[in-house]
């Protein structure tokens, strides 16, 4: 059982954003018919070397718990078939471009116009105005590049940092669910659709809007890096072996003391010269120097227990094989246990939301590209005959 038992999804999209908004709804409770094109979704062969192992876990991410139909948009048997999915569902998601989609007569206009109570879901690059309608993007592009945020976290002289995979996509996932969520408690009320807008470039840019609109005001740009700025402290640091960590001051009088201590470097903590914040923002290259020098003389551990036992904000900086056995990751409930579908199970992580009893603790297996084709087609009200045609013309698979 899941929140959202007796909602349908119909899921024309590829890759990660659009998927992973179905995703969620579908670990919500939801029926979700993820629409394919032949071949299927591209992102099933990024990890070849899994998927010969009879799974790929950057698919099933996002997609567990589906239904897969293999649909030929272009044929007009299969454009028919999308159309009686989407007159039996409560929201439809696209990633296609508007161009696409229009003139296959799949945009919102078009849908609104026979099915006024749709919840349409829009996932593109650069959004549904301006010049770049139809401009394909990922999220390194429209996310990571276009909203200013490497840019913002490129250190003078060096090169943009690279970001991990799928980073603004799931932004933008999450933000997409929100918007779809929220057009469904409207419907209830007033029994109305509606378009709901996303994209790579405004979800990177709300990422950043801390600094954009603070430049905006200002009209002066925050540097990549604060380590000391203002005598303040938001710093990643070596500890022994090279372990890091990192800090973030809140009470500039009461943690900078705390802070020396854990640094090993006690006789600081007692100098009105270091205690001063005029004087360390004056001096940050003195005051990080010896910061960096006393840490690395110490263990991760054994710092960030001098640092908590004193309330100070401070955490590791982990690993991916760290995080995997994180006891703070599990009990957070970051990773959710997916069926194999062969009696056993694999884990994924879960959605940012928990919604304690009202989702599905077992997520759904995975599928093979058109798994479900025939069985849907069968719901829709083809017969045998219907369907053997269609694979004929290649309209579905």
């Amino acid at each position: 059982m899941g929140l959202l038992d007796g909602i349908k999804v119909v899921e024309m999209s590829a890759y990660i954003a659009g998927p992973a908004t179905a995703g969620m709804m579908c670990d919500w409770g939801a029926e979700v018919i993820k629409i394919e094109a032949p071949g299927g979704d591209a992102i099933r062969w990024n990890r070849p070397a899994l998927y010969e192992g009879g799974w790929n876990p950057t698919f099933d991410q996002d997609n567990r718990g589906k239904r897969s139909i293999v649909i030929d948009y272009r044929k007009p048997e299969g454009a028919e078939v999308i159309r009686k999915l989407i007159a039996d569902c409560d929201v439809f998601i696209t990633s296609l471009r508007p161009r696409i989609l229009k003139k296959a007569g799949l945009d919102y206009d078009s849908l609104a116009a026979w099915k006024p109570e749709l919840i349409y879901a829009s996932v593109t690059g650069y959004g549904l105005q301006g010049p770049a309608v139809d401009t394909p993007a990922f999220d390194i592009t429209a996310f990571w590049a276009r909203s200013g945020l490497a840019g913002m976290m490129t250190p003078p002289g060096g090169a943009p940092p690279y970001n991990r995979p799928g980073m603004g996509d799931h932004v933008t996932a999450i933000s997409t669910t929100l918007g779809v969520m929220t057009a469904l408690f409207a419907r209830t009320r007033t029994g109305k659709g509606q378009l709901v807008e996303s994209s790579l470039l405004r979800s990177g840019v709300y990422m950043v809007g801390y600094d954009l609109v603070d430049q905006d005001r200002r009209g002066v740009a925050n540097p990549p890096g604060d380590r000391g700025r203002d005598g303040k402290l938001s710093a990643h640091f070596p500890a022994k072996d090279e372990r890091w960590f990192c800090i973030w001051v809140h009470d500039i009088v009461h943690d900078w003391p705390v802070i020396y201590h854990a640094a090993g470097r006690a006789d600081l903590a007692q100098d009105p010269q270091w205690l001063d914040a005029d004087w360390r923002a004056a001096n940050p290259n003195a005051v990080m120097d010896a910061l960096d020098t006393g840490f690395r003389e110490r263990s991760r551990e054994d710092i960030g227990a001098d640092l908590e036992a004193e309330g100070l904000i401070w955490s590791p900086v982990l690993s991916g094989a760290e995080v995997l056995t994180d006891p703070l990751v599990e009990a957070a409930g970051c990773f959710a246990q997916m069926d194999d579908g062969a009696g056993g199970t694999l884990r994924n992580a879960a959605p940012p939301v928990r919604l304690p009893g009202a989702e599905r603790e077992l997520k759904g297996p995975s599928f093979t590209p058109g798994q479900h084709t025939d069985a849907i087609l069968a719901e829709l009200g083809y017969g045998a005959d219907a369907i053997t045609a269609m694979r004929t013309a290649q309209a579905v698979g």
